[in-house]
Formats: structure tokens, C-alpha cells, sequence
């Protein structure tokens, strides 16, 4: 592999780079210091008033623990920069106020995560933030809503629960023709897809899923330059710095050191999803999976996925009613095939009906637009124990609920 090839490869980005603890140690100290020493007064005066950057204030304003994971995440986007933040819903409003001081309007695809769908629709109006909500893949349909007072462009990499892709590559190219901002949710799809070398300006991430991989915590991430990320930390004016919605240093240790073994996961998990798709498909039952042939956009995915890395964790099945997919998920939990819990990237199967749990917020309108049904029930596949046992497990429980 050459230095080029190296460049473009995210898992080797991560690994080449290393930060080291106290006497050399293999990895880096904690820092849990909330403040930090100004051996020349005038520093800190500097720094309050953004004459001088790159010093330790307050971890309010940046931790150097903190920084070491940022500096990591970003190496996997291909980012300048990040900075770890507190969750990912953290990141989106964050990203966004930061970006639209004064109000304006979003155009963001309609198949969005319900905390973020609830997040546009009922929280940012009160900010004199509008939102658009359209088919993000149809770019006329964008096109038409972009006016003066459109500053942003807001799309899933791999849409939840619907498991589309979108076009970042185009929507990139629609945000630099009319001067957006075009921020991209890379959540479902870490290692996957990298949508800053696509042309996304900032990249999010909800670090409680697949980066953290244990559901064990909360936490975010926002990747961008490193001009956008020193302006989330301004003293004056960052939306991190004066909200505070910080990472705690202790989580970010702990990330730091799982995203060594990111990569291996994400290949973990996507074998096990596609062998639990491909046998759906052969017992005659709905799924919607990437890695299969049937996805309508099966050839898009090939094109555009980093390769190494499989089509991801995320499946869905169609199921007739709310009632029967609730049921056949409690059989299934019963079975030890998976857990009724919402989430996504554990080690373990996790099962949700999003229509009526985790995209609940989306309006009854809305989810008939964006062809949600009542009896979606999105499995994240986990890659503990045998395969062919757990599908065993499934195809004795559906057989017994659905028929």
C-alpha cells in the first residue's frame, strides 16, 4: 500500500496515528483536570479575548484527553478537525445554532432519526429556524426550496430506518452552487462511508452507537475544519464553549481507546447482517438490506461504500401491523435472539418498531410520505455467538408469530 492508498484508507489513518502517556507509556494518560495554569497572566487575557489560541483554559472550552479522541475521530473522517461533544443530538444543534446565529432555514431529508426530525420541527422554530423537509435524493425537489435564507443542507449518510442512501457526492455539489453548508449524520455508517472526501462540510456522529459499541454511554462528535471547530469553542461566540455540552474526559479516554478495534467491528457486524439478510431472502421473508441484490440501490452502494468494510449492521423487515412486529420482537427476546431496546451498534441484536418507538416524533403524514410503515421493525445485527444458531432462533419464532 502506498503512502496515497494509506491516505485514502480510514482504518490505516487510525492506525498510524498514535498519542503517548506519561514515560512513554503505549497509551495516553486521562486528564481530568477542569482548569488549567497560566504561568504568564497575560496568556489567559489573550486567549479570553481570541488574540491566542491553542492554550489550556478550561475543559468547558478544551481538554487535552478530549482532543486526543477528536483528533482520532477526525483522522477516520479525513476531517482537519472534531471536537467530542456530550451526544449526538448535541452535535446536530450544536453544528446548526453555530452556523445560523440569526435563524434561517434547513433543508434536510424527511428520513431522519425522530430526535432529529422533533429536534427541526419543534424546537428550532422558537429560534427562527425553519425547516424543509423533502426526498433527499431528489434534488429538483431541493432546488425548489433553496431561497436567501437557506444556510444549510442536512441529510443521514444511510437513512434511519429506511436504509437509503443518500447522494452526498450531489448534494455536496448543490451546496457549493448556492453557498450552503452541507452537514451529513454519519452515524449508521462509520468506516463505511467517508462524506468529507464526498464534499460534506461537517460530519456528526452519536458516538453512543457503533464508536462506543457497548451501549455504555452517551456521547458526540463533530468533524469539520479546524476553522468551524474553533468556532464552536470561541469564548464569545461557540455554541460548545457557552452552552456546555462537553465530552468528560473519562468517556473520552475510553473511546479513544475503542476505536482501534471500530474497523473490526464494523466488518464483525456487517458478516453477520448479511448472512441473517441472505437468509431471509431464501426463506421467502421481506428484508431490506444493502448487501442484497433486491435493495433498489444495491449498485449505488457498491460504488460509493469504502471497500473492506461490508454494507453495515442495519436491517429491516417489513411486518403487516405495529402489533405483529412488537410481538414477534418480544418472541425473539424470549428466544435469546436479540433485545426489545431502542439503539443501535451493540454487540448484541437490538430490535425496535421505529413507526411507533424511535421515529414516533415523525407525523402520521409525514411517515406515509416517506413510506415508513407501522410494521418496519429495524434489527441492528450484533456479532456475539453463531449464525446459523441465532437465524435458527429467528426463523422459530417468526414461523410461530407471522406464520
Amino acid at each position: 500500500m502506498d503512502a496515497n492508498t494509506s491516505q485514502k484508507n480510514p482504518e490505516q489513518r487510525l492506525r498510524d496515528l498514535q498519542h503517548f502517556g506519561e514515560e512513554g507509556g503505549v497509551i495516553p494518560a486521562i486528564d481530568l483536570a477542569a482548569t488549567s495554569t497560566f504561568l504568564n497572566p497575560k496568556d489567559m487575557e489573550k486567549t479570553f479575548s481570541g488574540e491566542k489560541e491553542g492554550c489550556y483554559l478550561y475543559s468547558r472550552h478544551s481538554n487535552p484527553t478530549v482532543n486526543m479522541f477528536s483528533s482520532k475521530v477526525a483522522a477516520l473522517e479525513n476531517t482537519e478537525s472534531a471536537l467530542g461533544v456530550s451526544s449526538g443530538m448535541a452535535a446536530i444543534a450544536c453544528s446548526i445554532e453555530q452556523l445560523m446565529p440569526n435563524g434561517g432555514e434547513i433543508i434536510s431529508s424527511m428520513t431522519v432519526y425522530g430526535g432529529t426530525y422533533a429536534l427541526f420541527k419543534n424546537i428550532f422554530p422558537k429560534q427562527n429556524i425553519k425547516t424543509h423537509f423533502v426526498d433527499i435524493n431528489d434534488l429538483k425537489a431541493i432546488e425548489s426550496k433553496i431561497n436567501s435564507n437557506t444556510k444549510i443542507l442536512y441529510a443521514e449518510t444511510i437513512s434511519n430506518p429506511l436504509l437509503n442512501l443518500s447522494d452526498i457526492k450531489s448534494l455536496s455539489g448543490l451546496a457549493k452552487k448556492h453557498g450552503l453548508t452541507l452537514i451529513i449524520d454519519n452515524t449508521f455508517a462509520p468506516f463505511l462511508v467517508t462524506p468529507a472526501e464526498l464534499g460534506a462540510d461537517v460530519v456528526v456522529h452519536s458516538c453512543t452507537k457503533f464508536i462506543s459499541g457497548a451501549s455504555d454511554m452517551i456521547a458526540g462528535v463533530i468533524c469539520s475544519s479546524q476553522k468551524f471547530i474553533s468556532s464552536l469553542i470561541d469564548v464569545n461566540t461557540g455554541t460548545v464553549m457557552l452552552k456546555g455540552p462537553i465530552m468528560d474526559a473519562r468517556l473520552a479516554h475510553e473511546l479513544y481507546l475503542r476505536l482501534d478495534h471500530l474497523s473490526l467491528r464494523v466488518k464483525a457486524h456487517s458478516e453477520a447482517a448479511l448472512y441473517f439478510a441472505q437468509s431471509l431472502e431464501k426463506n421467502n421473508i421481506p428484508v431490506i438490506y444493502p448487501g442484497l441484490k433486491s435493495h433498489p440501490q444495491h449498485q449505488e452502494y457498491k460504488q460509493k461504500l469504502n471497500p473492506g468494510f461490508g454494507y453495515g449492521a442495519m436491517v429491516a423487515l417489513q411486518i403487516e401491523s405495529a402489533d405483529k412486529a412488537m410481538k414477534l420482537a418480544q418472541k425473539l427476546q424470549n428466544e435469546k435472539f436479540g433485545l426489545y431496546a431502542v439503539s443501535l451498534g451493540f454487540s448484541r441484536t437490538l430490535m425496535t418498531v421505529p413507526a411507533i418507538t424511535t421515529s414516533s416524533e415523525i407525523s402520521e403524514d409525514d411517515q406515509k410520505t416517506m413510506k415508513l410503515s407501522k410494521g418496519l421493525l429495524r434489527l441492528s445485527i450484533g456479532y456475539v455467538g453463531n449464525n446459523e444458531i441465532l437465524f435458527e432462533r429467528f426463523l422459530k419464532a417468526y414461523r410461530q408469530v407471522i406464520g
